[in-house]
């Protein structure tokens, strides 16, 4: 499948790059390092990247503005997204084909070539196994493409701390950390948090109630948001929170948006993407999220995840 991919790559001239909606660091690592890695191989092909800005992660990459008409007769890529309902920019189907590259369950098989490996820490790891395999075909690795492609693969381990990291993972951020880039920039880029945020962490780890199963819940409503000065997806920053609560076996976030509740699971141990599709969203075994629309319905997700743990 990456043979197939990186020919698809070599026959268009014009090729457009997708992510989800709502992108961590994994999603613009993926994206980017993709796009700088065509570059690098093949400088007269035109690559852009789209999708809604992310503030947080600006100084990852800037994102690119095009008309509907670039996409007449292009190659569309959509990086790290598991359905097509979380695409971000929904003019991806305007192109002449479509490719999905990922890393989550592969419940929904879109695209003309797919290529799904869920035992990859994160796209970002996998972007840099297709340039591997493409080598001998052209493809080169660039100072920028390796930047953004380690902070993929940091953001989608938690530093390589999660159990999604592997010795692979370890052996290409060894080889990714050989290019010139600012390591130490990066970390403190994608680790920093506003002051407002550090305080709202304060009152998470003060208020969160975790029962006897060892499931946990943290519930940010608006009203709190705004006390803090915190938006949603800085909020969403802070979901690992309590990774280190002795006794947690997995926890939630529910945190209100103008027209729904985000909802942010985490374990350590439960299968908790099954939850999160119950309620219509999706995931990762140890980390999903869906959304609700009512107080009363993520007291019930509440529940599930107590009977989850209770039986874990």
């Amino acid at each position: 499948m990456k043979k197939q991919i990186i020919e698809k790559i070599k026959a268009y001239d014009t090729i457009i790059i997708h992510r989800h909606v709502r992108p961590d660091p994994d999603a613009y690592g993926s994206q980017g390092g993709l796009a700088e890695v065509i570059k690098a191989s093949f400088p007269d092909k035109k690559v852009y990247t789209v999708g809604q800005d992310e503030p947080a992660l600006r100084f990852l990459r800037t994102l690119d503005k095009i008309g509907d008409d670039v996409y007449k007769g292009a190659l569309v890529i959509v990086c790290d997204t598991a359905n097509q309902e979380r695409i971000c920019d929904k003019r991806y189907r305007l192109g002449k084909e479509w490719i999905k590259i990922d890393h989550h369950p592969n419940e929904d098989p879109y695209g003309d070539l797919l290529w799904v490996d869920t035992a990859a820490s994160s796209v970002s790891e996998m972007i840099y196994e297709l340039y591997e395999s493409g080598k001998e075909d052209g493809l080169k690795m660039s100072d920028e493409a390796a930047r953004l492609l380690f902070a993929g693969i940091v953001g989608d381990t938690g530093r390589f701390l999660y159990p999604s990291t592997t010795n692979r993972t370890m052996e290409v951020a060894g080889e990714l950390i050989n290019y010139q880039f600012d390591r130490n920039e990066l970390f403190t880029r994608m680790y920093e948090r506003d002051p407002k945020v550090i305080k709202l962490h304060g009152h998470i780890l003060q208020t969160f109630r975790m029962d006897a199963s060892g499931a946990a819940v943290v519930t940010l409503k608006k009203e709190l948001l705004e006390e803090f000065g915190v938006v949603p997806s800085e909020a969403s920053l802070l979901v690992s929170a309590l990774g280190d609560v002795k006794g947690i076996k997995a926890w939630v976030f529910f945190i209100q948006e103008a027209d729904q509740i985000r909802v942010r699971l985490r374990s350590k141990g439960p299968v908790i993407n099954e939850l999160a599709k119950k309620y219509n969203g999706g995931g990762h075994p140890l980390a999903a999220g869906a959304s609700v629309y009512s107080w009363e319905e993520a007291e019930q997700v509440a529940k599930d995840l107590t009977k989850l743990c209770a039986a874990y």
